[in-house]
């Protein structure tokens, strides 16, 4: 089968995407829930994640909201995230709520 992934010493390709081309993102985390201003393409299935400080997050639509019963994200962590598909949904947004010390969270799209 031929891949255009790259490959390891054994010829086993590597799952890896890439960067999307101006899809990088980021929200201040602070005691009030915001999110991402820009929706996630449609054919975005996977963001990374970073946050500079301790957050909550969720994913949803628009309208989605964190709150500190969320998700709660450590600081410091890179972390690849699914957001959904054709026959799963698909989140268009993520919401943060800083855990304390306001902060970063940097999203970044994948392909």
């Amino acid at each position: 089968m031929t891949t255009y992934l790259p490959t390891d010493s054994d010829n086993t390709p590597i799952p890896a995407l890439r960067l999307k081309e101006d899809k990088a993102h980021q929200i201040a985390s602070t005691s009030s829930s915001t999110r991402n201003a820009t929706a996630f393409e449609d054919e975005t299935r996977v963001i990374s994640l970073y946050a500079t400080q301790d957050v909550f997050v969720r994913f949803g639509d628009s309208s989605v909201t964190a709150t500190n019963t969320d998700h709660f994200f450590p600081a410091g962590i890179y972390y690849d995230v699914s957001i959904g598909g054709e026959k799963t949904g698909h989140a268009t947004h993520v919401a943060v709520l800083s855990a304390g010390v306001d902060g970063t969270l940097y999203i970044s799209e994948k392909a």
